[in-house]
């Protein structure tokens, strides 16, 4: 699903592209930011060259939005985000990651804000994020940008059988 580039402050979140794959893949598995995401490890791949033309196609999925956010100055990669458009569009399920090296400066903040208010001007009711219970920042996070809970269960982290207990976070639009 492609959309126009969001601008923020300071980021451009962009549609995902083909040489965006490396950087997602590292992303989504690392020691800080995997822990918290359904994605397999790397080392729980069979064919780690499949994976790899997996991830690459992402932009050019029908059902979800998948976005790279990069700082507007120096063109680096800072996360990863994505929605995926339900209920007809009436609501918006939101995912995000942000590099470790950038964690703890508003990034993740100014991603979410972004769809929130992406999905706001879609006339979109709600957006919604599964966040880990255990994940700290992004809990802090949804709270932050007015999310409230709505339900607990949980995820199985592909590849591995680990059950991880979560949270599904509401903000009404």
């Amino acid at each position: 699903m492609k959309i126009e580039t969001i601008e923020t402050p300071r980021l451009c979140l962009r549609g995902f592209m083909p040489e965006d794959a490396p950087f997602a893949i590292s992303l989504w598995n690392d020691a800080v930011t995997g822990r918290w995401l359904s994605d397999p490890r790397i080392e729980d791949i069979p064919d780690k060259d499949a994976y790899l033309k997996t991830i690459e196609t992402l932009g050019e999925a029908m059902d979800c939005c998948y976005l790279v956010a990069v700082d507007r100055e120096s063109g680096e990669r800072i996360g990863t985000c994505s929605f995926k458009p339900e209920n007809n569009g009436r609501s918006y399920d939101l995912a995000y990651a942000v590099d470790p090296v950038r964690q703890r400066n508003g990034y993740g903040t100014e991603m979410v804000q972004a769809l929130i208010d992406y999905a706001r001007a879609r006339r979109a009711g709600a957006v919604t994020v599964c966040i880990a219970r255990e994940n700290e920042a992004s809990n802090a996070l949804a709270r932050k940008v007015g999310a409230q809970i709505i339900a607990t269960g949980s995820f199985t982290k592909e590849g591995t059988g680990e059950v991880i207990p979560n949270y599904l976070y509401e903000v009404k639009l």
